[in-house]
């Protein structure tokens, strides 16, 4: 999910996540060079009531704003996050009055989703990586760390949930100790058009129940789910009563209009001031993170979305 990382799409050579920027501006008919310039100076606040804490997903806008930029309109939005930003950015962050929601972990040049604990011979590489994770989260007080099933690689799916357990029991301890939960996200499997991150075939744990299962197993306060009510809608729907059921294990959530994982309005299926009234009737007080594709201006666009989820 880092700047300039490739993503391997089933029958595809790998791309760079910015031509795929790149090529869903195109096909909106908007190129990502022209896009405008904006200044904080006049974005007006989109989050007026607060009561869903709202974050910025850094790889959906690193192609149209540097990380001052960005942290300047979320704040003026009345965002409190920039996520999966690297740790090098997050005394950028913490000037503007900002924190990471949650950090990602760094497989490079592998995105993090593809390698992860339901293969054994990617442990000691994904533990390392996390254990990593995890230590930059607590030394900044960052809460989350995101982790992945990873990729079936002819693996039965009984056999991968089995094998994240005894993975994420090796690591689950230390995030106890450090004070840091580890959010496992499940991710569509279903799309597999352009650009590649509207979905992930081949990816484990694309489903809410199979994700919970492993959590549950994993037997700790400090395991999560990542509710990614984009990659849920498309696998499982029923939003919002998997929320109620679900409430105790949702450590984290993203947001993105379904088909085409853009803009939250209304060309796409998702009512999404329902699903945050969900949010707050279970008590949710984690952030919600924007993670969708701008087809128009991006600043007119996020701040649409961070209104709608404003309930």
């Amino acid at each position: 999910m880092q700047a300039d990382r490739t993503v391997a799409c089933r029958n595809r050579p790998p791309i760079s996540r910015r031509n795929w920027l790149q090529w869903a501006a195109a096909a909106a008919g908007v190129a990502a060079a022209t896009r405008p310039a904006h200044s904080a100076q006049r974005v007006q606040r989109a989050a007026r009531k607060g009561r869903i804490k709202q974050s910025v997903v850094e790889w959906c806008f690193s192609d149209y704003w540097d990380i001052n930029q960005m942290a300047r309109i979320a704040k003026a939005l009345g965002c409190q996050s920039i996520e999966l930003v690297a740790p090098q950015h997050w005394p950028t962050l913490k000037k503007h009055g900002l924190t990471c929601a949650i950090a990602s972990i760094d497989l490079s040049p592998d995105p993090p989703f593809v390698k992860g604990f339901n293969n054994p011979k990617h442990w000691d590489r994904v533990l390392r990586a996390t254990r990593d994770a995890i230590d930059a989260a607590a030394a900044f007080g960052v809460k989350n760390v995101i982790c992945f099933t990873g990729m079936r690689e002819n693996i039965p799916d009984d056999v991968g949930a089995k094998n994240c357990v005894r993975g994420l029991k090796k690591i689950i301890g230390y995030a106890e100790k450090k004070g840091v939960c580890l959010c496992l996200e499940m991710l569509n499997t279903r799309d597999d058009t352009h650009p590649p991150m509207n979905g992930h075939p081949g990816y484990q744990g694309n489903h809410t129940e199979y994700c919970i299962e492993i959590i549950k197993q994993v037997g700790s306060p400090n395991m999560k789910l990542l509710f990614d009510v984009y990659h849920v809608q498309i696998m499982d729907g029923d939003l919002i009563r998997r929320i109620h059921q679900f409430q105790d294990y949702i450590g984290h959530v993203h947001v993105a209009g379904n088909p085409g994982r853009n803009e939250l309005n209304d060309r796409q299926e998702i009512n999404f001031p329902a699903v945050m009234r969900a949010l707050l009737d279970v008590g949710y007080d984690g952030f919600v993170g924007q993670e969708f594709i701008p087809t128009g201006d991006p600043l007119e666009s996020l701040k649409q979305a961070v209104a709608v989820c404003d309930v």
